[in-house]
């Protein structure tokens, strides 16, 4: 059989998983377009329709099923193969300072902190969570190696000139809600689903992303204010309301909360990157690609 990419075996487990092209779309950061014309070619390579187009989203055949089921296997094991291949020979030591904002701490962070300890586990990482302007202030001054913080829509316009970015590509916004919510057994909802949910709103740092509603809705129902992550969810898990999550923090939600992505053709999205200065040195290349491997490894979960 001929025409099974890597890069379409991503999009297809990618799909499966989110139940839509359109999330898929944002979560890999590719067009609609450009996921439809990938999932026609695995179709046209497999021989078999992978997909049935819905009015909202997709559903996967037994097909699809079979190829998001390799895809996972296939994927994981190409960066079992990478981590494996780079910790050949491996004499990357020293120390570096990642900091990034609280949402990437719960679960993106770890990942790639795991993945270095095994792939150079003489180099030394140290954490900050900060405010993202106090890992600005951070990074220029020296005193941090690798900075990770959200841009985009709804965003302050941080100074970023003479700084080097990296895109990490895993995912925009979601939507958490409780186990028995009304939406929670729909992968992804429209953004005319939530005109009436009633929101538990953080209270950030000014400067850092802010999570309160979902950003297209107007005059939204604000029912509760807290700071922490664990408060919020709480609250969603009780059901008292919803709240906006970043889907990079989606794996870590507690049980009886589920996430939903949303459809939201207004909504310009968010992106997070790793920033580092101009002229980054070996240890912190590694660490900026152990987060590359780590998302990549959360997409495929």
């Amino acid at each position: 059989m001929t025409g099974i990419t890597l890069e379409g075996l991503r999009i297809c487990r990618e799909v499966a998983l989110l139940g839509s092209f359109t999330a898929a779309a944002h979560s890999l950061g590719f067009t609609q377009p450009a996921i439809s014309r990938q999932v026609a070619a695995m179709e046209s390579a497999a021989g078999y329709t992978l997909f049935v187009r819905e009015v909202r989203g997709v559903s996967v055949t037994p097909a699809g099923a079979v190829v998001a089921e390799h895809a996972a296997r296939i994927l994981g094991g190409i960066a079992v193969l990478h981590r494996d291949l780079e910790a050949l020979g491996d004499r990357l030591a020293g120390k570096v300072a990642l900091g990034a904002f609280p949402a990437a701490m719960s679960v993106l962070i770890p990942g790639a902190v795991a993945h270095l300890t095994v792939a150079h586990p003489g180099l030394v990482v140290t954490l900050t969570e900060e405010s993202t302007p106090g890992l600005l202030r951070d990074l220029r001054a020296g005193r941090l190696g690798v900075a990770v913080i959200g841009i985009g829509a709804g965003l302050p316009d941080y100074d970023l000139d003479g700084l080097r970015r990296y895109p990490i590509s895993i995912g925009d916004l979601c939507v958490a809600v409780a186990h028995d919510h009304r939406l929670a057994s729909r992968p992804e909802v429209s953004v005319r689903d939530l005109v009436d949910e009633a929101w538990i709103a953080g209270t950030g740092t000014p400067g850092d992303p802010q999570f309160a509603a979902w950003p297209t809705l107007v005059d939204p129902l604000i029912r509760y204010r807290v700071r922490s992550w664990p408060a919020r969810l709480g609250l969603v898990a009780a059901g008292l309301g919803v709240c906006l999550l970043p889907a990079l923090a989606a794996p870590s939600v507690p049980a009886g909360v589920t996430v939903v992505t949303v459809d939201d053709p207004n909504w310009l999205g968010r992106q997070t990157v790793a920033l580092t200065n101009p002229d980054p040195t070996e240890p912190v290349r590694a660490v900026v690609a152990a987060l590359r491997a780590a998302a990549d490894e959360l997409r495929a979960t």
